[in-house]
């Protein structure tokens, strides 16, 4: 244990240092396949304790899918972040690179109307085609939030916020995104991206999606 803890240590430490530079601008950014491998062995070395804890985890390795490991992860994630981008351009949905994550943004006024937790129907293509990368790329885990704006009571809020990121979760999963690998939470006015805190922005539904590390 003791051995497997110091190597999960070292390698964290070695993450700050692996990166590359990028031919046409110059900027220096992360090796995403070394760093991958890098995490790959720090989840390694903590399986022991993670094992059998997780309903989530277990749910997915029961439905088949296969979790990533080592050099495979950084390589996953860059293709799943490019189809994104390329599936979802000129929709109005942010896609962006959270560290090892992918972040999506859908606005709520893209999205629902106001007031509403109904996802339009306009808007449902939009998520098909989030939902078709998704399927492909399926060793991901999808983790979908609702926020609201400080408009109006707190419960209220917290409410719509939870029910919107159920229905965006609904959408996806009609269309072929299994349930283990989709979690919903609702966090109301708690996250605000900008200020003031009523900013029609802070309405939005993000989706953060990682790699099935097992």
């Amino acid at each position: 244990m003791i051995r497997s803890i110091t190597a999960a240590l070292a390698a964290i430490v070695l993450v700050t240092g692996c990166t590359t530079v990028d031919p046409v601008t110059g900027e220096r950014t992360p090796n995403r396949t070394v760093n991958g491998a890098i995490i790959g062995a720090v989840v390694g070395a903590g399986a022991g304790t993670l094992a059998g804890g997780d309903d989530r985890r277990n749910a997915l390795i029961g439905a088949g899918i296969g979790a990533l490991a080592g050099g495979a992860i950084g390589n996953y994630m860059d293709r799943t972040y490019q189809n994104l981008r390329q599936r979802l351009a000129g929709t109005g949905v942010g896609v962006e690179r959270v560290g090892e994550q992918i972040r999506l943004v859908f606005p709520a006024d893209l999205t629902f109307d106001l007031d509403r937790d109904n996802v339009k129907s306009q808007f449902v293509p939009t998520l098909r085609d989030t939902g078709d990368v998704l399927r492909e790329y399926d060793q991901t885990l999808v983790d979908v939030y609702g926020h609201a704006d400080c408009t109006g009571a707190d419960d209220y809020n917290f409410d719509l916020s939870q029910r919107r990121a159920n229905n965006v979760a609904d959408v996806l999963r009609s269309g072929g995104v299994i349930q283990q690998r989709l979690f919903t939470r609702g966090y109301g006015e708690e996250q605000p991206r900008m200020q003031p805190c009523s900013a029609a922005g802070n309405r939005r539904v993000e989706v953060y999606i990682s790699a099935f590390t097992g």
